[in-house]
């Protein structure tokens, strides 16, 4: 049996593909420095032992054929030095999924700066719902399924076989240490999503150009017996079109192609194609951007052989992903959600659906600007609109390097931030009143805050 040992096991991505790897017969370790669920979890169900840190020893213990090294590791790591000067052999998430787990199989990729784990999550349960058994990576956990990947299945038409369809997550991120391109050019799609395109990254991205030049390297990767579904609102998707396309393009949401009809009161909508009615989607899932990520599934389904109709009736029996808009809990009459909003326009979006579903209560928005480009400071300026539609804002600035409370002083007196933790989520629970609607935003664990708050809020 061949032993792989993950170098940063614990990011969404590599604890998917330590899961696949399980599935497909490697034995799988890995290491992080810190854990917490959903992967940690996922892992521990799996029984894939995980070794805390960095360190040079662990490869004494773990003397596996390959290294797959995540975009956490960086040079100077004990354990990457380690590695590099004993000549071990290693390799990238990416490249590795590539080559043992998507080569021969009609890949389904999903990108786009937002909004790629649930467009991702909806589109293996509409193939999975039509009984095509796909295999899929996604970076967080659909609940239809329970887990963030698996491999391939058998198809319900035919249980002697393998389904050659497998969903991904395509991530802009860059590969590794050693690779500077975006994981989703290894994916190599037979049908690629590309959603929307925003400035992000900006600890590897200096401009949108940039992030521009990557999507175009994906669009060249997808063959002229594909198709790209794409984002037709979105001019900066549309000029990355305009650098060259070899292949079929369907439009989505804006005046051609896949559309948005009638809306009723509990967020169940029209499917209309070219104008005309093809489904309906009689779902209560809140805001247009999840709408937008319907109609992308559906056509991209279609092009795996899933007919409208069926694609609706599956969606209508989606349940989010967690860590999106998830109820973590109610007391007192005040309702705690957890979602893993991080960019401004994230932000606004989740804001603005809640906002819609609760009408005139009050919403306390928490927020963690945890990620790169948060820590940078990059989008400070865009955080006090994103924030607007929000009675009262937490920020908690413990971790970044700009001042929170100025950045965020266009929002005066609902703003409240702290870096002492404990004080922090005391001063939430002090101004929570019955009736309120806690919305949390980070794309980390946050310290436990979701507990920690419910226990204080008793």
């Amino acid at each position: 049996m061949k032993h792989i040992h993950i170098i940063g096991i614990g990011g969404t991505f590599m604890g998917g593909l330590a899961a696949v790897a399980k599935e497909a017969g490697f034995k799988v370790t890995g290491c992080d420095a810190k854990m917490y669920p959903p992967m940690s979890t996922q892992l521990e169900a799996l029984g894939i032992g995980v070794h805390e840190g960095f360190d040079a020893a662990q490869l004494d213990t773990f003397q596996a054929n390959v290294y797959v090294i995540g975009n956490v590791a960086k040079r100077g790591m004990d354990v990457v030095e380690a590695i590099l000067n004993r000549g071990l052999p290693y390799i990238s998430g990416p490249q590795w999924l590539s080559e043992n787990v998507l080569q021969g199989r009609w890949v389904l990729g999903v990108a786009g700066t937002h909004g790629k784990t649930t467009t991702a999550s909806m589109l293996a349960w509409v193939l999975e719902y039509a009984g095509l058994a796909p295999g899929f990576l996604i970076g967080g956990v659909p609940q239809n399924f329970s887990v963030s990947a698996r491999l391939p299945q058998a198809p319900r038409q035919d249980a002697d076989s393998v389904s050659p369809f497998f969903v991904i997550e395509a991530d802009e991120y860059d590969t590794a240490f050693f690779d500077k391109r975006s994981k989703f050019v290894h994916y190599r799609p037979h049908t690629a999503i590309l959603n929307n395109l925003e400035f992000d990254h900006a600890d590897i991205f200096s401009d949108l150009a940039a992030i521009q030049t990557q999507f175009h390297h994906l669009v060249r990767t997808v063959p002229a017996e594909g198709l790209i579904v794409c984002n037709g609102t979105e001019q900066s998707l549309r000029d990355t079109l305009d650098k060259g396309c070899w292949t079929p393009v369907e439009f989505f949401g804006g005046k051609e192609g896949w559309q948005v009809g009638a809306v009723d009161a509990n967020g169940a909508f029209d499917v209309l194609l070219n104008g005309e009615k093809a489904g309906h989607v009689a779902w209560d899932i809140i805001g247009e951007h999840n709408r937008m990520n319907a109609l992308a599934v559906i056509a991209a389904a279609r092009h795996a052989g899933v007919d409208v109709k069926t694609a609706c009736e599956a969606l209508s029996r989606f349940k989010n992903v967690k860590r999106r808009m998830e109820t973590k809990g109610q007391i007192n009459g005040i309702t705690v959600y957890d979602d893993f909003a991080h960019h401004p326009t994230a932000i606004a979006t989740t804001v603005a659906g809640l906002r819609q579903k609760v009408g005139s209560a009050r919403i306390l928005a928490v927020l963690e600007p945890r990620s790169n480009t948060m820590k940078l400071g990059t989008m400070k300026a865009a955080l006090p609109a994103s924030l607007s539609e929000a009675d009262l804002v937490f920020c908690y600035s413990g971790g970044v390097d700009w001042d929170v409370a100025e950045a965020l002083s266009p929002l005066g007196s609902k703003l409240h931030a702290g870096s002492d933790f404990d004080a922090f989520v005391a001063e939430i629970a002090k101004q929570a009143q019955s009736g309120d609607h806690i919305l949390i935003m980070s794309n980390g664990g946050f310290g436990g805050i979701h507990d920690k708050l419910l226990a204080q809020l008793k």
